[in-house]
């Protein structure tokens, strides 16, 4: 059977295309994926309101709660006795980057079966800088929601030093760009949009409440519940934990190496793994039907 010299043609022309990848192309193609996402949550204006009353929530009823009863220690980064709001606000900021890019990933489990995904990964642009591109833009929006959280956190008196606000910043992208990772990998297994709610809770949830972001890990170990050492190591390996403390030490201007590492490998082998299950020769998506 002889090939259509049209389509032989349109083939050569699009995998040239894909191995000329300029970075003009690049920053073109984040651009335009990051403004789709901002433009489709401006349109959805209650997204924003769930996002942030959780972590309003969590500050106001747990931070009044527990102000007399969780006082935290002088520990790292801490240098002086830490009041128990304060202690918080970098794992309330965690939720928001960890809600904000799990919605960005039950976003493309709607994408595909509309068939958006479709079009996108066959657009002249090698596969996996397309869904890097996804990724970094759900990154972006949850770090402009956080910012939001944390003006909000100043009108009920709990607030982090004002060069944190700029210390933070990369401590953010790179929690953010491994829970989006994570989310990326979610949205290649979970098949239909209605199974994706009972799939976040199950991975958000656990994630949130065995790790530090409500209080430092050791009291777990020290509480003598029959399964605090157990609950100790899986906060001590939870990917979590270490968006957690990451941006808790960025906020006080300190480095914490363990936690850049830990969160650094988790997402390129997330993303490494949603890669080969986009790819229709290879992963999931061979058996569910196709990225449409």
């Amino acid at each position: 059977m002889m090939n259509d010299p049209v389509t032989s043609n349109s083939t050569q022309e699009v995998n040239f295309r894909a191995t000329r990848m300029t970075f003009a192309h690049s920053v073109f193609a984040v651009r335009a994926l990051t403004g789709r996402e901002v433009m489709k949550f401006l349109h959805q204006r209650s997204r924003l309101a769930s996002a942030l009353v959780r972590p309003v929530l969590w500050l106001l009823v747990f931070a009044a709660g527990f102000r007399n009863v969780l006082g935290i220690s002088i520990i790292p980064p801490y240098e002086t006795y830490t009041e128990y709001a304060v202690y918080m606000l970098p794992g309330l900021i965690g939720i928001v980057l960890l809600f904000q890019t799990m919605q960005s990933a039950l976003s493309m489990v709607y994408d595909r079966e509309m068939g958006v995904m479709r079009l996108l990964l066959t657009a002249p642009m090698p596969r996996w800088y397309l869904l890097f591109a996804k990724v970094v833009a759900a990154a972006f929006l949850s770090i402009l929601q956080a910012y939001t959280f944390l003006v909000i956190c100043l009108l009920f008196g709990v607030w982090l030093p004002w060069e944190a606000w700029f210390c933070i910043l990369p401590a953010m992208l790179a929690g953010a760009v491994m829970l989006g990772s994570v989310g990326l990998l979610l949205s290649v297994y979970v098949k239909q949009l209605e199974n994706f709610a009972g799939t976040m809770n199950f991975v958000i949830f656990p994630m949130f409440f065995i790790s530090s972001a409500l209080f430092p890990i050791w009291k777990l170990r020290e509480s003598g519940a029959q399964w605090g050492e157990w609950l100790f190591w899986l906060a001590s390996i939870n990917p979590f934990t270490h968006v957690v403390e990451l941006i808790r030490f960025a906020a006080y201007g300190q480095f914490n190496g363990t936690s850049l590492v830990v969160v650094l490998l988790v997402s390129a082998v997330f993303f490494a793994m949603a890669v080969v299950g986009y790819d229709p020769q290879r992963g999931m998506l061979r058996r569910v039907g196709g990225p449409g």
